[in-house]
């Protein structure tokens, strides 16, 4: 412990005798140091932004200005790239930018200019063929699934018998069915 004593006494009483110094000046005194001690950054900071950055794979900055961790570029994907045709051929790098491009301005005007509704029906569809095709396939299946009244109505007789429209209204003008009175 005397060691250590004997080898930051020097330390300690630098660190006395400045405490002593700030604690006298008065505020323009302050302010002054401040103001160079903002100078010394600035000077500093700028001589970091002349070195440029090695980024020899190309990979995307964060928000620091430096290229993002190789191993977070590989996990998310970002060195696949996603076009899509309906969007004018744009290219997406990037799983998560591509998902997120289906809700954005840009893809719905495409489909619009198709003439085709930009629901989630046509999610990782990036190609105008596919997109129109299966557009076709889905009015397609709605109008089969859609209520046909010429079919589907259903009229019953006085006997109880079921029937469709059509065979209702035949027998009707051949006088086959029977009315009864209440």
């Amino acid at each position: 412990i005397f060691r250590v004593k004997e080898l930051l006494i020097d330390v300690v009483n630098n660190t006395l005798n400045q405490i002593r110094k700030k604690e006298s000046k008065n505020f323009r005194e302050i302010e002054a140091d401040k103001e160079a001690d903002e100078e010394i950054l600035i000077d500093s900071d700028s001589s970091d932004d002349e070195k440029p950055i090695y980024n020899p794979k190309n990979i995307p900055t964060g928000w620091d200005g430096k290229p993002i961790p190789y191993w977070l570029f590989k996990l998310h994907g970002l060195g696949i790239e996603y076009k899509c045709e309906i969007c004018g051929g744009a290219s997406y790098w990037g799983r998560r930018a591509f998902e997120r491009h289906f809700q954005e301005w840009r893809h719905a005007y495409g489909m619009k200019c198709l003439k085709i509704p930009n629901t989630v029906h046509f999610r990782d569809v990036t190609r105008i063929e596919d997109a129109l095709r299966l557009h076709q396939k889905i009015m397609q299946d709605n109008f089969n699934n859609s209520f046909k009244p010429d079919i589907e109505e259903e009229f019953e007789d006085s006997d109880g018998n079921i029937l469709n429209r059509k065979q209702y209204i035949d027998l009707q003008r051949q006088g086959l069915l029977q009315f009864r009175n209440k």
